[in-house]
């Protein structure tokens, strides 16, 4: 109980160790405090700016790495103790890495296509997901310390090597994919929207277009990839300078979202969508929204006209559906007072090649021809809810960016928790907002055109950003190229944890690098998976493929923390204390709902995957053994059966042959009859109970080290034969009584032999020893 008074405080965090409420903030400087009992609470200013300059989102062990290189430097430098605090270490990293692509290009896209209700409820199960696994990630980061590699060596260390290793591979191949996402959206934002003539494929044809980007995309891409990998090999101090620019781009452009809503309230930006009919044309083939204009007091055709007519002649034959339509102008971007919340409120799933339609305007159905669709607005993908699932969860990974950098802060076991959850907390607030905000400020059609042709090529959500939708363009691929680097950065650095645990014998060689320790191998093979991704060419292709390593990686972070708190180890005392098993096993089920719902087949394939290499490391035979889970839990399995057998004798169909094996050895501790054991293999066909047992005459203190050989010589004896079971040597003065103790105390509980097996004695009748036959009998 806690009182309130002299000497006593009242407990209000969720952790154990009070070390900031001890130590102070003293990492602040305190000469800018205005009273002398502010000192311990005000920071200057200047302290924080020069750690916001200083602000790194390289991942643990990289920049130790990099400063090894200069010998120079590693002379003068100290050892520096960790002083990370929560903003700077945790925060801040999780934030930018969540923020990503998906929420620039793609969130306009599946709000017009879903709908608000719909979309609302993709972003909150992503985020639910998510928050549930830095709950259980927080649990087990505060069970201990998370060196370098986070994710894989909380999973290896709580569930054991096979595992570890299976979940650590599909982490590693998730973030490469990661990385090659990132490209692939840098090259769009490129191509599309900053510098769209630097095409080197262009559609001959306009069925083409499709084709030609996805070019473009791979060859760009794989330039980016290249100059990318050669930054990071050089040195990741250079991507580390550019860390704070990547993260204030992030920052700017959100900011610049939400001041262009309230904007709008008043002044809607000027965008007009120019239709046909309800059907929306691309801007990209005309100037002037209109099927005639005025020039010197002149009715003359625009360029609209020739799009749709063979001629320039008012009376020459047109597209029908032309003739009969109004060409109109609407307003792209109406402003959230405008009330188009509730046209956007449901969904609007399209397929390939279906033009874009705002069907609360007046149409004359009339069929067209097939050499105008260009002219339209169309979809590019057949579009389901399950597809938006898997394209739309990649902008919400990226939450282990705090636990891997836990040798960085100050109070890890503080840090971590709070960190990650408050980041989850506010990038899930700003995805539900801007859901609910794109919904009321953009037109339908606009929210459903994918690449923004009907607004002049422009970002879509960069039409509704204030003061201009350079802002929003600029940011996202300053942001995107960073999200690139630090993918590129952590996976081979992932992928080197791995290999240097030695539990997969063919990835010994990516454990090595150049002097420093920088992993010169693991960043090739990440260049060369990542090339694949690029390949696809993709964005709404790739997503769903790391969205299923993610999700792999997240439901054994779950299982991890339920398995450790259901078995009670002694081991297990988290000091973050908001967790429960029932919530981990929520987010574990979440995460195998969201691999299936956002495609079956990928599914099947990671787990496939996963359970492949888990068979691997199991056959190659993990010599690692850290206290594990998986062991505990075989443990209390083995214990619960047992004391169920105890529960009353086995019934006549349960009854199994359960053998013990008396063997002899000779002077040099070699099996005199080894045949004995293939009988009992085959006289139990593979079922029951065995143990080899035998008998060491002497004292127990001086024939331990011969037991111990014994021992070792009838389990490779066992392992020769193919035998199952247990072996038991006990050391006796005398034969007979160590046999005599073997059958009285062999077994355990309902485990017990109920037949002994032995050789036939040579020469039994011919012993000296009167007492040799009772021996036998």
């Amino acid at each position: 109980m806690l009182f309130l008074g002299h000497g006593y405080h009242k407990e209000d965090s969720p952790f154990l160790n009070k070390t900031d409420s001890i130590k102070g903030n003293e990492y602040y400087d305190r000469n800018l405090a205005l009273f002398e009992e502010e000192l311990d609470i005000r920071p200057k200013v200047s302290s924080l700016l020069s750690r916001l300059a200083n602000y790194t989102n390289i991942t643990q062990g990289a920049k130790e790495h990099e400063e090894a290189e200069s010998a120079e430097s590693s002379k003068k430098r100290t050892p520096k103790s960790p002083n990370m605090g929560t903003l700077m270490g945790v925060y801040l990293p999780c934030l930018q890495n969540i923020f990503g692509v998906i929420l620039f290009l793609r969130l306009t896209w599946l709000v017009g296509i879903a709908g608000i209700l719909q979309s609302f409820c993709i972003v909150f199960m992503c985020c639910c997901c998510t928050m549930l696994t830095a709950i259980s990630m927080s649990a087990i980061a505060t069970n201990g310390v998370v060196p370098a590699g986070g994710s894989y060596f909380m999973i290896s260390r709580s569930l054991g090597p096979e595992f570890g290793g299976a979940v650590g591979l599909c982490f590693y191949l998730g973030t490469t994919f990661a990385g090659a996402m990132y490209i692939l959206g840098a090259i769009e934002i490129l191509l599309a929207y900053i510098v769209p003539a630097a095409a080197i494929f262009k559609p001959v044809q306009p069925h083409e277009e499709t084709s030609a980007m996805l070019h473009n995309m791979r060859i760009y891409g794989t330039i980016f990839l290249t100059l990318m990998c050669l930054v990071v090999f050089i040195g990741v101090k250079y991507v580390n300078k550019f860390a704070s620019l990547f993260l204030v781009c992030v920052i700017l452009s959100i900011l610049s979202i939400y001041v262009g809503v309230i904007k709008s309230a008043v002044y809607p930006p000027e965008f007009k969508i120019c239709m046909l009919g309800n059907r929306t044309l691309s801007r990209n083939l005309f100037d002037i929204c209109a099927k005639t204009t005025t020039e010197n007091n002149l009715t003359v055709t625009t360029k609209l006209w020739d799009l749709f007519c063979t001629s320039k002649n008012q009376t020459d034959t047109c597209d029908e559906y032309f003739v009969q339509n109004n060409v109109t102008e609407i307003q792209g971007i109406p402003g959230v007072a405008s009330g188009r919340i509730k046209d956007n409120l449901w969904s609007s799933y399209m397929t390939k090649g279906e033009i874009l339609q705002k069907h609360s305007l007046p149409s004359v159905e009339a069929s067209g021809s097939r050499r105008n669709l260009p002219v339209y607005v169309f979809a590019d993908i057949t579009t389901t809810f399950t597809m938006l699932v898997g394209i739309f969860f990649p902008s919400v990974t990226g939450i282990m960016a705090g636990s891997n950098r836990s040798g960085d802060l100050k109070d890890a076991q503080k840090s971590i928790p709070i960190g990650t959850i408050l980041a989850i907390a506010t990038t899930s607030l700003i995805y539900l907002s801007s859901v609910v905000l794109f919904g009321a400020c953009i037109e339908d059609v606009v929210l459903r055109d994918k690449y923004g042709d009907a607004v002049n090529n422009n970002l879509v959500v960069g039409t509704l950003a204030w003061p201009s939708p350079w802002v929003i363009v600029i940011g996202s691929f300053f942001s995107t190229c960073g999200a690139g680097l630090q993918s590129l950065t952590g996976a081979p650095r992932l992928l080197q944890a791995i290999a240097k645990d030695n539990i997969i014998p063919f990835l010994r060689v990516f454990g090595n690098g150049k002097a420093n320790g920088e992993p010169t191998w693991a960043l090739l093979l990440t260049a060369v998976i990542a090339e694949l991704g690029i390949l696809i060419a993709s964005l709404d292709m790739v997503a769903p493929i790391l969205s299923m390593f993610f999700l792999m990686c997240y439901l054994f972070v779950n299982l991890a923390c339920a398995v450790q708190t259901l078995l009670r180890t002694p081991n297990w005392r988290p000091r973050f204390k908001y967790y429960h098993w029932a919530l981990s096993f929520l987010g574990m089920s979440m995460c195998i709902a969201l691999m299936f719902i956002s495609s079956w087949y990928y599914a099947l394939v990671a787990m496939l995957i996963a359970g492949m290499i888990y068979k691997y490391i199991e056959y190659q035979g993990a010599e690692k053994e850290w206290g594990d889970g998986i062991r505990g839990l075989s443990l209390s399995a083995a214990r619960y059966a047992l004391l169920r057998l105890e529960e009353g004798p086995p019934h006549t169909k349960n009854w199994r042959p359960q053998l013990l094996v008396m063997l002899k050895l000779d002077e040099d501790l070699h099996v005199k009859h080894p045949r004995l054991l293939t009988f009992a293999s085959q006289l139990k066909a593979g079922k029951g109970l065995t143990i080899v047992g035998s008998v060491i005459q002497g004292n127990f203190l001086e024939n331990y080290g011969e037991a111990q050989a014994a021992e070792q010589t009838i389990k490779n004896m066992m392992a020769i034969e193919k035998v199952k079971g247990f072996c038991q040597i006990v050391v006796s003065s005398k034969v007979r009584e160590g046999i005599a103790h073997l059958i009285q105390s062999c077994g355990l509980g309902g485990m017990k032999h109920n037949s002994v097996v032995m050789g036939w004695p040579y020469g039994w009748r011919q012993s000296e020893d009167p007492r040799a036959w009772k021996t036998f009998i």
